[in-house]
């Protein structure tokens, strides 16, 4: 029987050193252990054609390892293990994460260059993983991880989004975070053509509706998590925008991604979502939800 753990992807680059950090952080909260996952180049492969593989790959372990060093000294609770494959990244990342609780990945977002982890490679893992995943920037340190900072999540209140909210909720009880609940409704959405005058009471029926929406999605979370101090934002505008300036400073932003079970192509990420992996500067976690 498979023991419970977090699953985090490293290359060696800084990025993935940041999520090794912020995943042995989440293990030590959660009380589980920690499995790293390198997708190693085969010896077939590399520029040196030996079994020691090339230069580059000797810096990666080394680095692995100065990482577990740092880990097992820090959160000496916390038991590691994994190693190396010779299986491609996506497909590593994806067999590892099928039996962890979470899957980490390091993210350079807008303007990467390099690194396994950027996005031939998180974009397809964040598709096709049937769990949640985070992408953490390379500056992320668990010396700045306030304990005031919040748990933002949006949520869309046309889909069934409970996966999220539970990821949120149980995220901010072990972290001891408030929670900022951001919805966003659009009072345009009423007019017929963009050049109807918005009418202010029609706004604020409107708001109105979207205040007892959230409080009723949000109920039975609140009551199972009466501990969780909950901040409700409700904006009129375009989501990503949003979401992504009330996560300014966040310890944790959470989206959600449809799997859309009924369409030909099930794994596609959301603009939103898209937009927060590529631009938000808090660590993001990504909750598959119908």
């Amino acid at each position: 029987m498979t023991t419970p753990h977090v699953v985090v992807g490293v290359d060696g680059s800084d990025p993935s050193m940041a999520a090794v950090r912020w995943a042995a952080a989440e293990a030590a909260s959660r009380r589980i252990s920690l499995r790293i996952v390198h997708a190693e180049a085969s010896p077939a492969v590399s520029p040196q054609g030996s079994p020691g593989g090339s230069l580059h790959e000797e810096w990666v372990r080394d680095r692995i390892a100065t990482a577990c060093r740092e880990t097992a000294e820090r959160y000496p609770e916390v038991e590691i293990s994994g190693g190396a494959t010779t299986e491609t990244a996506v497909k590593a990342l994806l067999e590892a994460a099928q039996d962890g609780e979470l899957l980490v990945l390091g993210s350079r977002g807008i303007g990467a260059a390099s690194g396994f982890m950027t996005g031939s490679v998180a974009l397809p893992v964040v598709a096709h993983a049937t769990g949640p995943t985070v992408l953490v920037r390379e500056d992320w340190h668990p010396d700045t991880a306030d304990d005031d900072l919040p748990v933002v999540v949006g949520v869309d209140l046309d889909h069934r989004f409970d996966p999220v909210l539970e990821f949120a909720f149980a995220t901010a009880h072990r972290t001891r975070s408030p929670l900022r609940v951001v919805h966003m409704w659009r009072r345009s959405s009423v007019y017929a053509y963009p050049s109807a005058l918005p009418d202010p009471k029609v706004g604020a029926d409107l708001k109105a509706v979207a205040q007892e929406n959230l409080a009723s999605a949000l109920g039975r979370w609140r009551a199972r998590h009466p501990d969780v101090e909950v901040e409700r934002v409700l904006l009129d505008g375009e989501v990503a925008p949003g979401l992504l300036e009330e996560a300014a400073g966040a310890r944790l932003l959470v989206g959600g991604r449809r799997t859309h079970k009924h369409l030909m192509f099930p794994t596609l990420i959301g603009p939103v979502t898209h937009a927060l992996m590529h631009h938000a500067i808090a660590p993001v976690a990504v909750v598959p939800h119908e």
